[in-house]
């Protein structure tokens, strides 16, 4: 349960950071900084990697406490009250950083990919442009 408990209070800091980084990366991308957005693809691939190493983890440990088919809720029901509700707002709010970084995330992905398009827009010319009427 300790482990539980502490791996939710680790990837709440590790999204508000993760959050951080995808501004970052936004600005980067914004301002065209080739190198710097390198350098933030490496951060944000070993973030997501722990990230995700932790909800593995979590998902192992809810198992072992309530068995194969087992949730975060029944994990939480095992707690006194006070604790139960520290972790469930504690839940809460991992989730919604979590909803927050897919959101930045589609955000940046969205904005590369236009830049993307008028990039080879401008180097390649749009192939309607000069077509016979």
């Amino acid at each position: 349960m300790r482990a539980l408990l502490s791996g939710i209070a680790a990837d709440l800091q590790a999204y508000s950071a993760l959050a951080a980084v995808l501004e970052e990366q936004f600005s980067a991308a914004l301002r065209h900084q080739g190198p710097r957005l390198v350098e933030i693809v490496e951060q944000l691939t070993t973030a997501v990697a722990v990230v995700d190493a932790r909800r593995i983890e979590r998902v192992a440990l809810a198992q072992h406490l309530n068995g194969p088919q087992g949730t975060m809720a029944q994990a939480f029901a095992l707690l006194k009250p006070a604790a139960r509700e520290k972790i469930e707002a504690d839940w809460l709010a991992l989730e919604a950083l979590v909803i927050e970084c897919k959101r930045l995330s589609k955000r940046n992905a969205d904005l590369l990919v236009e830049q993307h398009g008028i990039m080879q827009r401008v180097l390649h010319g749009e192939e309607h442009t000069y077509e016979p009427i």
